[in-house]
């Protein structure tokens, strides 16, 4: 038999840890002296120990974890269990990349302070064009709430087009406006150019307006990262007595399987200060 000390070393786990696991009934000693008290455990109880903290990693509870040991819980419901675990693990991995991809655009915004680029903003008119839509309703304009809405939606209005013998004619256009609800909640709008009589049904064909005067960019990259692009956009109108006078669209140039090879122009209407 082990003390606990040895036990814990070759579980590689605390002592703290065993004694709330013998507190809580998950992992009781082998033997405990009934004289000094001291706790002993075995060799075979490491294979429930491994259990245990598997489990404990995977999220589970102490007590799913105690039914799953137990085998309270039968193959199919562990099955079940292990898969909805594994797919919010998925989920919060897929977040945390997200977010990481946020922060490396906004250090990529403090680090381009300074020294902005005076070349890459085309100051143009933006004709009228005709347009099929989808559009939906996203937290806020920050790119990790915008992502997650435009891409089913273009996903979806693609199906419909599809369904419906309608071919696109040009690029896609997104664009967005403050959401009729408020509290910051974007209307985002999934379009693409089509030539086809205006509708109102599984989808929506519409004119979108011209703009008079815009100040546009070119962004090369995933949207995800599209931060000091706009900025870098945003600092322009700025320093050249312009005012914004609403959301930028953003016409996707070049679309390829890989994001991170996307070509996007990013258009915002301007007025003179």
């Amino acid at each position: 038999m082990f003390t606990i000390g040895d036990f814990a070393r070759h579980g590689r786990v605390s002592v703290r840890m065993l004694r709330h696991y013998d507190a809580t009934g998950l992992l009781r000693p082998a033997h405990v002296d009934p004289i000094s008290g001291y706790r002993h455990y075995t060799a075979a109880q490491l294979a429930r120990l491994n259990r245990i903290i598997a489990l404990k990693d995977l999220g589970f509870t102490l007590q799913q974890v105690r039914d799953i040991v137990e085998e309270k819980v039968d193959t199919d419901e562990l099955r079940g269990m292990l898969r909805l675990r594994r797919a919010e693990l998925e989920t919060a991995m897929a977040a945390a990349e997200a977010r990481l991809i946020q922060v490396e655009a906004r250090l990529r915004a403090i680090e381009s302070e300074g020294h902005m680029p005076t070349n890459d903003v085309v100051i143009k008119s933006v004709p009228a064009v005709r347009v099929a839509e989808l559009s939906a309703t996203a937290a806020s304009f920050e790119p990790q709430d915008i992502s997650p809405v435009i891409g089913p939606l273009y996903d979806e209005l693609f199906q419909l087009l599809r369904a419906a013998g309608v071919t696109p004619t040009g690029p896609g256009v997104a664009y967005y406006e403050d959401a009729p609800e408020g509290g910051g909640r974007i209307s985002v709008h999934a379009a693409v150019q089509v030539a086809a009589p205006l509708q109102d049904g599984a989808f929506r064909i519409l004119d979108l307006p011209s703009l008079d005067q815009a100040a546009t960019i070119v962004h090369r990259g995933s949207m995800d990262t599209v931060v000091p692009t706009a900025q870098t956009l945003a600092r322009w109108i700025d320093a050249n007595g312009y005012r914004s006078t609403g959301y930028p669209r953003e016409i996707n140039l070049e679309c390829p399987e890989n994001r991170d090879d996307w070509v996007t122009e990013l258009q915002t209407s301007v007025t003179r200060n």
